[in-house]
């Protein structure tokens, strides 16, 4: 066969908690994937896992053309409150906002470790376009100064309906960065990350500034596993919408990772199961994440979204996370399970591994539902039935508050701990018990596409309706570009409008969302009916 035509493949790579997961794809089929334990140093798991699957394909590092990867690191880093950047916080508001400063609702460990550095500066835009007072350039230079003085290193950068017009912020930047070390500081700029509300928008960005040091050593790593691997092809990162960017995209933007874990797990069991409208479970080692499928891509969360404590109003998931999972620990007789668990120790610490920790994976080996360890080392137990339906109640209450109606969808089951659920029903659901569902995670990351969004609000007193929504798909189909996506493969897949009665002007809300394939590349998979 000519390298011409030796077939073009996609390597896929989730990061968990317990787990890495590694998947080899050509086209929508499954041609090798491997679990190995994620432990302590995540580039050694990223090496064996992808490694083993390069192995099991006997495929050359030619023939694989993308890289997809998934990782926990960063929502990690703000939920443990480590390795994370003081930051500078510009907000272009006053003479309004400063009622409520930057941080105001954060918990008190998370804020002292960024830092309280607010600076309430002259700027920002009222929902129609009009200043709310002029940018005072002078105050931003003198905000410099004392951050210089201070050592940050990471400064974010918000101002009120910068979606609507971000020249502020982009000004307010080109001041910093005369004033700063271009070198030493990262700035964020809010609209870049958030929606249209200041408070959840300003908060997105803080966090995403205060990753940043830790956003270039991950990333680094994962390029050197990637280089330890032999391998060329370009690396993609996961966004939490189900969709991709570049690793470039990933190290500026880390915050949009957040939850890419779960949202993978889903698109996967779209892949898998054929399903476009359905509700999703993903058993883990550590959790369960209960989602809705709807025309292949997760319900977005339309409210805010809170992590690690923080409201934040990017585009995330509407998930549902339960502390369920194969090394969720049981008590009380099978009456009590999780939230803690033995995580990637679960072959240290599990009964059928010769621990002594009770695991929920113990249960399941003891009624026969899994194959691990030593069964016998569980055939004592006599409080396995009890275990085994405290955890599917317990899923089947998530699946009723995630369920959009009456109507009994699907349940698509996946993840390493699947067979943890019994049964052909849930909830009076159908369950779908999908091949290769075990690595959904890695397979929704290898079939990933380029995504980008717009959130702007339109006066129709100045711009036809029509217009309107011509501006709001072009942005969006623009940030998809920028992401990586191939212009000629974007397509619009959502579109929301929300009049606001409330505002003059007779204002109009359009958040528009695009999807693309991989700049070059086809995946030819389906990702849901465009509308």
């Amino acid at each position: 066969m000519s390298r011409t035509d030796q077939p073009r493949l996609r390597l896929g790579i989730d990061v968990g908690g317990t787990n890495t997961d590694a998947v080899l794809m050509h086209g929508d089929e499954v041609v090798a994937w491997h679990k190995a334990t994620t432990g302590r140093h995540i580039t050694d798991a990223i090496v064996a896992a992808a490694g083993a699957v390069l192995q099991q394909g006997g495929v050359t590092a030619e023939q694989i053309f993308a890289v997809m990867l998934g990782t926990t690191q960063f929502t990690n880093a703000v939920t443990e409150r480590r390795r994370l950047n003081p930051v500078a916080v510009l907000r272009l508001a006053a003479p309004a906002t400063t009622a409520v400063p930057p941080m105001s609702d954060w918990p008190e460990a998370l804020a002292a470790v960024v830092g309280r550095h607010h600076y309430l500066l002259k700027g920002g835009l009222e929902f129609d376009g009009r200043p709310i007072s002029p940018l005072d350039e002078a105050e931003i230079a003198a905000a410099a100064k004392d951050i210089s003085r201070l050592g940050l290193k990471a400064v974010a950068i918000t101002s009120v309906f910068s979606p609507l017009d971000a020249a502020m912020e982009h000004r307010a930047e080109a001041i910093l960065r005369r004033e700063l070390p271009a070198e030493t500081c990262t700035i964020t700029l809010s609209h870049r990350i958030g929606r249209i509300g200041l408070l959840e928008r300003e908060n997105a960005a803080i966090l995403n500034a205060a990753l940043s040091g830790l956003a270039g050593d991950v990333l680094g790593a994962f390029t050197q596993a990637i280089d330890d691997l032999g391998l060329t092809a370009p690396l993609y990162i996961s966004q939490n919408d189900g969709t991709l960017m570049t690793a470039a995209h990933a190290a500026r933007y880390p915050v949009l990772t957040f939850a890419s874990g779960p949202t993978n797990s889903m698109r996967g069991a779209a892949v898998l199961s054929g399903l476009d409208d359905a509700l999703v479970v993903d058993i883990g080692g550590t959790t369960t994440d209960i989602g809705l499928l709807l025309e292949g891509f997760p319900r977005e969360a339309a409210m805010t979204v809170d992590v690690g404590g923080v409201r934040t109003n990017f585009r995330m998931p509407d998930l549902l996370a339960l502390g369920l999972g194969g090394g969720s620990l049981v008590r009380d007789g099978g009456g009590r399970i999780g939230p803690d668990s033995v995580g990637f120790e679960l072959q240290q610490r599990a009964l059928v591994f010769g621990g002594d920790s009770l695991t929920l994976s113990d249960m399941a080996v003891a009624a026969g539902n899994m194959t691990l360890g030593d069964r016998a080392r569980v055939a004592h137990l006599d409080c396995v039935e009890t275990a085994l339906a405290q955890a599917a109640a317990m899923i089947e209450t998530g699946l009723e508050r995630v369920r959009p109606s009456a109507a009994h969808l699907p349940v698509i089951l996946v993840g390493g701990g699947a067979p943890l659920l019994r049964g052909e029903s849930i909830g009076g659901g159908r369950i779908v018990r999908p091949g290769h569902g075990q690595v959904a995670n890695a397979i929704g990351a290898s079939i990933a596409m380029v995504g980008g969004e717009c959130d702007r609000i339109f006066s129709l007193d100045e711009i036809s309706r029509e217009d309107a929504v011509a501006a709001a798909k072009q942005a969006a189909s623009a940030q998809a570009t920028d992401a990586g996506a191939d212009a000629a493969s974007i397509r619009i897949v959502e579109m929301d409008e929300i009049p606001l009665s409330y505002m003059p002007g007779n204002a109009t809300r359009l958040r528009v969302k695009a999807v693309g394939d991989l700049a070059g590349t086809s995946t030819g998979i389906s990702t849901g009916t465009s509308r």
